[in-house]
């Protein structure tokens, strides 16, 4: 579990990165890190990666400082927004350097994982490639360290549809079979809707919510209802939406969707249907579409 705990960071100039952040990751967990671009997610990712000192707080890893901590950051890799390799490296010579530095450095799975990645040859230098092969030759290195937590940046920034998919496919696999720990970092929330089963919102250098899937979609529920003529809809409702055509309501309530569902029968309705919610739905209506940091993120 990686734990941060009342971190604050100030630059150059006084300008205070982050604001007391305080967030849980679970063992086991994909984490989506989710916020507009300067709300800080880089600057806690580089903390948890022991790269930055916290002016205060402090961050842990199963209870223990990743600061200046080998043995917490053995257990962990990271792959950057901006991916750097030594200038005149080929992604080989880069496998031979992380062996060296990594005795878990798994070279069959660095062999099998060869035709997940058909469009890049091993032997050509990194730097001469796209921005999107230099992220398909860092994943195909990190996954071979079998972290036990993996931190992205803007993972998927540069990749293709198809390619999205096949990494994504990767991490979960590894996430099911391993437990492997994903933190991942995007100012996307559509990005993360089908991976993650946690998700923070950050801004300005602070959390505005954090919540497992689970417990949002056990608190908010979205149906489709028509009323007959005269019919109207139960006063003690929990009515966060009602967008109305014609007879059609379309509703997001908070609350239990089972109990939702059996109030509004309550209503005979001519018609009712439960609608799965978006992820940004959700969020747009549990912090009640108001916030400017959230309608960046989700508009």
């Amino acid at each position: 579990m990686i734990e941060v705990r009342n971190v604050t960071k100030y630059f150059d100039g006084g300008s205070k990165a982050l604001d007391n952040l305080t967030m849980t990751v679970p063992t086991g967990a994909v984490y989506g890190l989710v916020g507009p671009n300067g709300s800080g997610k880089s600057t806690i990712i580089r903390h948890i990666m022991g790269i930055y000192r916290p002016d205060s707080g402090e961050i842990l890893l199963d209870g223990a400082p990743i600061y200046e901590n080998p043995a917490a950051k053995a257990r962990m890799a990271y792959i950057p927004d901006d991916v750097f390799y030594f200038l005149q490296s080929s992604i080989r010579d880069m496998m031979k350097y992380y062996r060296g530095i990594y005795p878990g450095f798994d070279l069959e799975r660095y062999e099998r994982l060869r035709e997940a990645f058909p469009q890049l040859d091993d032997r050509k230098t990194i730097r001469t490639m796209s921005k999107g092969m230099q992220k398909q030759a860092a994943f195909w290195l990190q996954m071979c360290l079998r972290p036990e937590v993996l931190v992205l940046d803007e993972p998927v920034d540069g990749l293709d549809p198809v390619m999205r998919r096949q990494v994504w496919g990767i991490l979960m696999a590894d996430a099911a079979e391993r437990g492997l720990t994903v933190l991942v970092s995007s100012h996307n929330l559509r990005e993360l809707e089908d991976v993650c089963d946690h998700v923070g919102i950050l801004d300005h250098g602070r959390l505005l919510l954090e919540r497992s899937l689970s417990e949002l979609q056990e608190n908010i529920t979205k149906i489709q209802i028509a009323l007959q003529e005269g019919q109207s809809l139960p006063r003690d409702l929990n009515l966060l939406h009602d967008g109305v055509t014609g007879r059609l309501h379309t509703l997001i309530v908070r609350g239990d969707p089972q109990s939702v569902e059996a109030q509004l029968q309550s209503c005979n309705p001519l018609f009712m249907d439960a609608l799965p919610l978006s992820l940004e739905e959700i969020f747009i209506y549990e912090l009640g579409g108001n916030d400017y940091a959230v309608k960046d993120i989700l508009l």
